[in-house]
């Protein structure tokens, strides 16, 4: 399968301040939103600006939400309102010789569009595991089916890529050249999200053995 073209830069996603940060290039752009484990939802619900924490999950040009009918970013955005979709991945804490400087490393990428209600029953099916695989891959084969009841409690939104970008800063500090010779330390300290071991729950029965998407969980 061929790769997708970069997305088209925008006045609304072309970058002004450190250009050079800025990616359309929808391999960079995919690769984070499939790490992130959440994403932020922007929105405005009667004149009042909303951002909202959510998980979501990815199918090609597709980003996929879910949650509640009786959501109101569901709701709000399901109507038709524009929404803003952003995965930030914190990769390090940049320590520099001033303040000024200090930064840190991150993998960020920020989408702009309506998304639509996902009606087509298959559709609808098909997302839910989709958004359940981003977060622990390999899950949704190991679970029963969706209820009619779960399904019609339940609305799902898809987003398309087709407006967004990606912003990425690596590597070390970018120190003023008289602090490099002061005998303030700088550099990089990583951080990086890791899974401990699994903790069954307390009414597990005895007889039921971990499975393989929960032994072997580790994040990219």
């Amino acid at each position: 399968m061929s790769e997708p073209p970069p997305l088209d830069p925008t006045d609304r996603t072309r970058l002004k301040r450190l250009p050079e940060r800025g990616s359309f290039d929808r391999e960079v752009i995919d690769a984070i939103l499939d790490e992130g484990v959440i994403c932020h939802l922007g929105f405005v619900h009667e004149a009042q600006p909303f951002v909202v924490p959510t998980i979501h999950g990815r199918e090609g040009d597709t980003v996929y939400l879910h949650g509640s009918v009786a959501s109101r970013m569901l709701r709000t955005l399901g109507s038709g309102a524009a929404a803003c979709l952003t995965v930030t991945l914190l990769d390090g804490l940049v320590v520099a010789r001033s303040g000024f400087h200090s930064s840190m490393n991150y993998r960020s990428v920020m989408l702009l569009g309506s998304p639509r209600v996902v009606e087509d029953p298959d559709e609808k099916l098909r997302a839910l595991d989709v958004i359940i695989d981003h977060v622990i891959p390999g899950r949704a084969k190991e679970l029963r089916a969706h209820t009619a009841v779960e399904l019609r409690q339940t609305v799902v939104l898809a987003l398309p890529i087709v407006e967004g970008s990606a912003k990425v800063r690596t590597g070390d500090p970018k120190d003023d050249p008289d602090d490099i010779a002061g005998d303030a330390w700088a550099g990089v300290i990583p951080l990086q999200l890791l899974a401990g071991e699994p903790v069954p729950s307390g009414d597990l029965q005895p007889d039921v053995a971990m499975p393989p998407s929960v032994e072997h969980y580790r994040r990219p």
